[in-house]
């Protein structure tokens, strides 16, 4: 009996003989080499873990018995990110790092001065990133999925978002406000996160940063406090100040 090294997806946890998709299936059994009674590590991305033993090694429809699910982290992570849409491939190169990381979702912004690819299907930029993400949990072996939304015009996201913000701005303080690092890290007796706890979303520009008026927008927003980071004395392409500032926050 082994145990591969990776951790496969699994959106139906539950004890008793599950099947795996064939990605998944071709994964283990193809790849892995796994075979009939070997042990693999399951999540569903909710929070959820499972050790199944293989009972039927089909690279087309794996099936594992599950005899426990584990739930570690009950409640999704409060850190969101929001970025702007940027040129080329630099948001799939964001959500593969980024996701990485325990972060809830990472929100496209159509901004003032973003740059969105030329001639390109933004539901198939979605449909990649959704793709790096699930990698991404699997490798990082972290309980959440990381959500991938947008996109959608800055305006209307703020106008419908309740939560704290947290803009990237020169202007903002150096470190993170404590009070925002406490909620991140707080848990309770129990272990678990704080249920009453407000989501918080750090918000990312394209180059060349926000406009003026999205700028005043985030400053003025009352669905919850709001708050300017600073990254440091060096100017930062947009892909690399996503990444910096999940390091100052996590």
């Amino acid at each position: 009996m082994k145990t591969p090294d990776s951790r496969f997806y699994c959106p139906n946890i539950q004890s008793g003989r599950v099947t795996l998709d064939e990605n998944e299936s071709a994964h283990a059994v193809k790849v892995c080499r796994a075979a009939l009674g070997d042990v693999l590590e399951l999540c569903d991305g909710q929070g959820h873990f499972a050790v199944g033993t293989i009972v039927t090694a089909d690279p087309k429809a794996c099936q594992v018995e599950i005899s426990k699910v584990e739930t570690p982290k009950p409640q999704r992570p409060l850190l969101n990110l929001a970025i702007a849409c940027l040129k080329d491939d630099a948001l799939e190169e964001v959500v593969f790092h980024a996701a990485q990381t325990e972060i809830g979702s990472i929100t496209f912004l159509r901004t003032d001065y973003s740059q969105e690819p030329k001639n390109s299907d933004l539901h198939k930029l979605v449909r990649r990133s959704e793709l790096k993400s699930l990698v991404s949990l699997k490798q990082s072996k972290k309980p959440w999925l990381t959500e991938i939304c947008g996109p959608v015009e800055f305006r209307e996201w703020l106008k419908g978002y309740r939560g704290d913000l947290i803009l990237c701005d020169i202007d903002g303080e150096k470190t993170a406000p404590k009070e925002v690092t406490d909620k991140l890290n707080y848990t309770d007796t129990n272990g678990a996160c704080n249920e009453a706890s407000t989501p918080i979303t750090l918000l990312v520009g394209p180059e060349g940063g926000f406009s003026p008026d999205e700028i005043r927008m985030t400053r003025e927003f009352t669905g919850g406090k709001s708050y300017a980071l600073n990254l440091g004395n060096t100017r930062l392409r947009a892909r690399t100040a996503a990444i910096v500032a999940l390091g100052k926050l996590l």
